[in-house]
């Protein structure tokens, strides 16, 4: 298995410090194209590449635009740099043209007389010494780089949610924004919940709001939740949340998934 640092790692600059070479490793697919999480962390790594000291990232507003897979090149371009954010925009192309856009947002914590985060924590333990967790799945490439406990049914959870503790299986040398929006994208759709059955789907637009500065976990563990609130004519809508180890919410997500069932 190529680990995400060796990925970020096989990236090369073109001599110009804005673009880079690389390449979408077989065991990061997802069908034919790269896994969401595999192609923001690229995204996200070479838009950081892109500018000195920037702050924290705030905010990721990716969107899929077409397949990625074998050899890609990135591209980072700054849109704007004010006194207290910056807006990188970074793309992804491969072979079939452009995969990935995203626009990044970093911004530095300011004084406010505002302190507010209200949070609802999924009733879903992290992973002890006695459960059963498990390594991916053999016919879904890219779910071997992570592990994975999950709960789909239960008398608390809604028709179309889905609750999944992850952590990749190599996060050493990782930045922590990086490793946050790999294992952001974890969860398959959930309005597949519905259905009860695997069907052809594509996620079109993904946002992420990091919800404080420094997002930190214990053991690589986070928990995701994904409900689907619309699923009609094809085309689903789902609220997400990432929470650490110790139960505090540090993002909140959106994404827009065709269902082609």
């Amino acid at each position: 298995m190529t680990t995400l640092k060796e990925v970020l790692d096989g990236l090369e600059p073109t001599g110009d410090r804005l673009a880079w070479r690389g390449a979408i490793p077989d065991d990061w697919l997802q069908g034919r194209t790269a896994f969401g999480g595999l192609s923001a962390a690229i995204a996200l790594h070479c838009a950081m590449q892109s500018e000195d000291d920037l702050p924290s990232l705030r905010s990721a507003q990716v969107s899929f635009i077409g397949p990625l897979s074998g050899s890609i090149m990135v591209t980072a371009h700054k849109l704007r740099r004010g006194k207290n954010a910056a807006f990188i925009q970074a793309d992804v192309e491969s072979e079939a043209g452009l995969g990935l856009r995203c626009t990044f947002v970093f911004m530095r914590a300011i004084e406010s007389e505002v302190d507010y985060q209200t949070t609802d924590l999924p009733d879903f333990p992290r992973p002890g010494p006695g459960d059963q967790t498990f390594k991916g799945n053999p016919h879904v490439a890219f779910t071997r780089n992570f592990e994975f406990l999950d709960r789909r049914d239960g008398p608390a959870l809604k028709p179309a949610e889905w609750l999944r503790w992850t952590r990749l299986n190599e996060r050493d040398g990782l930045d922590p924004m990086v490793e946050l929006i790999a294992i952001g994208d974890c969860l398959p759709p959930a309005a597949l919940r519905l259905l009860g059955r695997n069907v052809p789907m594509s996620s079109m637009t993904w946002i992420l709001n990091v919800l404080g500065p420094a997002p930190a976990t214990e053991d690589g563990w986070w928990l995701l939740r994904s409900n689907a609130d619309y699923a009609r004519s094809g085309s689903s809508s789902q609220q997400m949340g990432i929470w650490n180890a110790n139960g505090e919410m540090v993002a909140e997500q959106m994404q827009s998934v065709a269902l082609f069932a």
